[in-house]
């Protein structure tokens, strides 16, 4: 700072307070320090300014550093949310369970290092100690990443069910995910009950999230089969049971209807384009950086947002129930 100085021929003071963005300075003096900063290539030290102002600027996202697949769109909302509140995020992964999230919380929280920590997956049933940046969880996922609560909500199946019933679909197949996921078991438990409550056939097909599952799930009913609307756990398993049909001489919509759920980009770009259940991931992770934001500015944090994560989103891939029974 003292070379920008001694360049630009001004202050220390005035390169510190024309770096801090302090206005009031003539054009000529700030097209001077401006100069001098590009031309020694300066950059104030982050570190040290932290040490006076106790700002950083960071913000810490805590994750279990074992799990299988990340929630990519979550993230992705978190650090947007982030940077439009002059943050930007590290993320840092922690093995073992929400005993030892808890403690890297708390540890990281009293770093000095972020102004904020937010938690993806449980920080168990005992309260944080005070901390002295605030720490902000979300419990909609288990130590593997896997979604819980309102992520996990299955009652849009119940609806996509209604919707095919509304189209003169009688005996519906579901290819479920795999049952060790609370989502997947929410979506079977919606189709069974509410199969059961409008009074049509419904049978059930464990899958695993892949599109071989729904192609193999097609491919394996029997010649005669009643089914006209297939419910997939997912879209890739609704891809592959429209190509199980296709390949069986089934037009989609025409002869077999399906249904997908995520919302994926190719589902909405495929022949046909894919009835799905949007998921609206990045929500969540909006209102946690903004709770998260307002607790270290002490500020009342926003209400969150209590309805439905999921919207039902009929294409292309669902029609009215064949007029007669395919051979």
């Amino acid at each position: 700072m003292y070379e920008v100085a001694d360049h630009a021929g001004v202050s220390h003071q005035t390169v510190s307070r024309y770096v801090r963005g302090d206005g009031g300075f003539r054009p000529a003096t700030a097209a001077r320090v401006e100069a001098a900063i590009r031309a020694l290539n300066y950059r104030p030290n982050l570190t040290a300014r932290s040490m006076r102002t106790r700002r950083t600027g960071r913000l810490a996202v805590v994750l279990p550093a074992a799990a299988s697949h990340l929630p990519l769109r979550l993230l992705g909302a978190v650090s947007l949310a982030a940077h439009e509140e002059g943050f930007t995020v590290d993320l840092v992964g922690t093995e073992g369970g929400a005993a030892e999230r808890a403690a890297r919380a708390t540890e990281l929280a009293d770093s000095g290092e972020v102004e904020g920590v937010l938690v993806l997956a449980s920080l168990g049933d005992e309260p944080l100690p005070p901390t002295a940046a605030p720490v902000v969880g979300v419990a909609d996922y288990d130590d593997q990443m896997r979604s819980l609560g309102a992520l996990a909500d299955g009652t849009a199946c119940g609806e996509v069910v209604r919707q095919l019933r509304a189209l003169g679909h009688r005996s519906l197949l579901h290819v479920a995910g795999p049952q060790s996921w609370a989502s997947a078991r929410n979506r079977r438990e919606s189709f069974l009950t509410t199969v059961a409550e409008l009074g049509l056939r419904g049978t059930v097909v464990e899958g695993d999230w892949s599109a071989r599952s729904g192609f193999e799930a097609v491919q394996a009913l029997p010649e005669g089969t009643d089914v006209t609307a297939v419910v997939a756990a997912n879209d890739m398993v609704a891809m592959g049971a429209v190509r199980g049909g296709l390949e069986r001489g089934w037009r989609v919509p025409q002869d077999l209807s399906v249904f997908g759920w995520d919302d994926e980009e190719a589902g909405r770009f495929s022949t046909p384009a894919l009835s799905t259940v949007a998921v609206d991931r990045e929500r969540q992770g909006r209102e946690a950086v903004r709770r998260l934001v307002a607790l270290l500015r002490g500020c009342e944090p926003p209400a969150p947002d209590t309805t439905s994560l999921h919207t039902v989103i009929p294409r292309e891939s669902t029609g009215p129930a064949p007029a007669h029974r395919r051979r």
